[in-house]
């Protein structure tokens, strides 16, 4: 590898590494505004999602350039075509947050008491969690963090569908509360589609190390 290709990865690194901060702390203030009806926090989530989208173009625009410049082959090209693809991911998971985020808002102008209890405690911290370890997989390339993380999804969709069940019976019994549970339906929904990308990082992990491509992929 050239002394140029070498920096210009080590660059890249630490750009992927800074929008994979500002999108895993956009999350959690997002969840963390559903948790406290935190209009606030929520606003704030909202209005950092332009850091998100500048860092990403900018991690793109620095991708395409190596690829026009470099011509890297074999294991540096690999490493620049997952980052592309892990870029676009963070910034669809950055604009989930933004999506929760405006639910909280929504929730924080409900002024009734909540007459029926969803509980998203456990999805929240396992979405929370599974995009932790994505993170820490990429930074330090570990392949059985990255296994853990696939592992994950199932379960997540599972809570996800009891999330949908719970809000559907409530919508039955308390139908003065539709907009408060509509609401939550939708929080559960995008922290599920959190989750997928999250997967999706995490094959993209794999395929840095590997060079294989696993998505759709059965892992034994």
């Amino acid at each position: 590898m050239s002394q140029h290709l070498h920096r210009a990865i080590e660059g890249l690194k630490k750009r992927i590494l800074e929008l994979s901060a500002l999108v895993e702390e956009s999350v959690y203030k997002a969840v963390k505004a559903i948790e406290e009806r935190n209009a606030v926090l929520a606003q704030d989530v909202i209005q950092g999602d332009h850091r998100i989208d500048l860092k990403e173009v900018e991690v793109e625009e620095e991708c395409l350039k190596m690829l026009a410049l470099h011509q890297p082959v074999a294991t540096d090209l690999r490493f620049i075509v997952a980052v592309l693809k892990i870029n676009n991911d963070l910034e669809r998971i950055g604009d989930l947050a933004v999506s929760i985020a405006s639910r909280a808002s929504g929730l924080s102008k409900i002024n009734s008491p909540p007459q029926v209890h969803v509980d998203f405690q456990n999805v929240h911290e396992k979405v929370r969690r599974m995009l932790r370890r994505a993170l820490e997989a990429l930074v330090n390339l570990d392949e059985s963090i990255a296994l853990e993380v696939m592992a994950s999804d199932d379960e997540i969709d599972d809570i996800n569908r009891s999330v949908h069940v719970q809000v559907i019976q409530a919508l039955k019994e308390h139908p003065s509360e539709a907009e408060r549970l509509v609401l939550f339906l939708s929080v559960s929904r995008n922290l599920e589609r959190i989750a997928d990308h999250t997967t999706n990082l995490a094959e993209d992990v794999l395929y840095m190390i590997r060079g294989q491509i696993v998505r759709h992929a059965r892992l034994t």
